[in-house]
């Protein structure tokens, strides 16, 4: 059986297509460089990161640009012996503007090296590329409408004003002849996402609607010309979760159907795991994948009926069997970041870490929260109960200077546990919590009397999750006890619909390391390992 989330934590916005027997699924980064996560599978049951392709400045540099914007709704596609990737890069998320550039890189193999890319337009977001028969090929993305009310958390649905489509020249590299509206989507509204599928003299297009909260839904189309008209699905959506509170799989949308080498049908979807009772999902938007079948009438609909996406999916050989959770005891004793590891917004991650054969050393720059340069080196939360451990050195002299562990959702919801100073007692831990509000990111100091450390050494630290409370310890040595550190604190808060609410934040939750020094003094701090231990949920 294929379980749902195949992707768990943080990897929204599944675009997959298959080369021969391998199937790729790229998913949206956001803030998060390097841009794009790219996994691959022969089974559709088990699947393996192998690639994050945009990683150096002349393709992505995100410094400045805010929380939840950044790389969106990536398409990988393969045709003429190449893959083609396409993504926008967000540059704002409030307010009536979203600053959407678009752009194409490619690649020989799934590895690379993947070129620079080519700006495309900034008309909308989610982009996608349709290779056509007769090798004509189509770019699509959403048209955003800044004539509306909309705002970050309330999007309205004036601003989601259609799916365009153009034709793209490959040899010229720019789009070439009119641009067609040509859908705006189901009365349900709100849409975005597209993608297209042709079969049996039919384009069919499937995108996203109702917004990327618990209204979210897969919606389905089909004309028997690209360029439309499109008539609607007999049930409107392919798949959705609107209606099953009780569901398990909630926020079911935004996805792209492939098919196997046999010729069977399977459709991706993001979705979330809500904490029971509060609607909150601290793992962010993850990737499901359903089972479809065609029936008589020519559509697409789920193998199971209805239309609430299905924990436990058939698998195309019938026999694949997913792997269990595993610990992941990564070592800082190579030159190396291990692959788990991401970094916020900078293509030039040699100013804020290096990856030494004696510990992983983040370089300490910002505040955390900066939207430029901030030394956080951290990997996803992948499961409801987990527990996270780390050992580093770092000798603070003043009290702009702390090193630790981080629960980190955005610059604005976060739980951290430090390493600082104090003008009297001198070496010490703290804890600063900052917990949604905004857009002012108060911060609070939930460790009543700090604790006193020795001034030079070693400290352990560690945070220990199950579903909405967090936990942080310390300890000085293997040899001692781990002994608590301040209060049980509410980690549902690291979560997409902590703070603002479902709609103004989109990522998901990260436990990691992080320094910074506001004094500019650049003071480092060393990290010599990082463990992460799935729980029992």
């Amino acid at each position: 059986m294929i379980v749902n989330p195949i992707l768990p934590g943080f990897n929204p916005d599944p675009s997959i297509c298959r080369v021969g027997d391998d199937y790729y699924i790229a998913t949206s980064t956001f803030e998060w460089y390097p841009g794009v996560q790219i996994h691959h599978s022969r089974d559709l049951c088990n699947w393996q990161l192998v690639n994050r392709p945009l990683n150096r400045v002349s393709q992505l540099d995100m410094r400045g640009n805010p929380d939840s914007c950044g790389i969106w709704a990536p398409c990988l596609s393969y045709a003429d012996g190449l893959f083609w990737l396409v993504y926008t890069d967000v540059k704002r998320l409030d307010g009536n503007f979203k600053d959407t550039h678009n752009y194409i890189v490619t690649a020989p193999v799934i590895s690379g090296p993947w070129s620079d890319p080519i700006y495309i337009n900034s008309s909308g977001f989610d982009p996608s590329l349709f290779h056509d028969d007769g090798g004509r090929k189509w770019f699509l993305n959403m048209l955003w409408n800044h004539r509306s009310d909309s705002v970050g958390g309330s999007p309205k649905h004036p601003a989601f004003a259609g799916i365009l489509l153009q034709e793209f020249d490959a040899s010229l590299g720019k789009l070439i002849g009119e641009v067609s509206n040509i859908s705006q989507g189901s009365p349900h509204g709100l849409v975005e996402g597209p993608h297209l599928f042709k079969r049996n003299g039919y384009y069919y297009l499937t995108v996203a609607e109702g917004g990327t909260g618990y209204e979210h839904a897969v919606t389905m189309l089909r004309s028997s010309s690209v360029e439309g008209p499109y008539e609607l699905h007999p049930n409107m959506f392919l798949m959705t979760s609107k209606d099953a509170p009780e569901a398990v799989l909630q926020r079911s949308g935004h996805g792209q159907m492939v098919e196997t080498p046999g010729g069977q049908v399977y459709h991706t979807h993001l979705c979330s795991r809500p904490l029971g009772g509060s609607r909150r999902s601290p793992l962010g938007r993850e990737t499901g994948l359903q089972k479809c079948v065609w029936r008589e009438d020519d559509w697409l609909y789920l193998e199971e009926g209805g239309l609430v996406p299905s924990i436990n999916v058939v698998s195309p050989d019938g026999k694949s069997v997913p792997q269990g959770p595993q610990p992941v005891l990564c070592r800082f004793d190579s030159e190396d970041l291990p692959k788990d590891f991401q970094w916020l917004r900078s293509p030039c991650p040699e100013r804020l870490f290096t990856a030494t054969t004696s510990g992983l050393v983040l370089h300490v720059r910002e505040s955390i929260g900066s939207w430029f340069e901030q030394s956080l080196v951290a990997r996803r939360q992948e499961h409801l109960v987990f527990r996270a451990e780390t050992q580093l050195e770092f000798q603070p002299h003043n009290i702009q200077q702390n090193a630790g562990l981080v629960h980190y959702y955005n610059r604005t919801k976060f739980h951290f546990i430090g390493i600082t100073w104090h003008e009297t007692r001198g070496r010490i831990l703290t804890i600063l919590s900052c917990p949604g509000d905004w857009p002012e990111g108060q911060l609070e100091f939930p460790l009543q009397s700090s604790v006193d450390l020795p001034q030079a050494g070693p400290v352990q630290l560690a945070a220990e999750i199950e579903f909405e409370k967090l936990q942080f310890f310390y300890r000085l040595s293997k040899s001692d006890d781990w002994l608590p550190a301040g209060p049980v604190l509410d980690a549902s808060v690291i979560s997409d619909e902590g703070g603002r609410g479902e709609h103004a934040s989109f990522t998901g939750a990260f436990i990691g390391m992080v320094a910074f020094d506001t004094s500019g003094e650049g003071l480092p701090a060393t990290y010599a390992h990082f463990d992460y231990l799935p729980g029992e949920c």
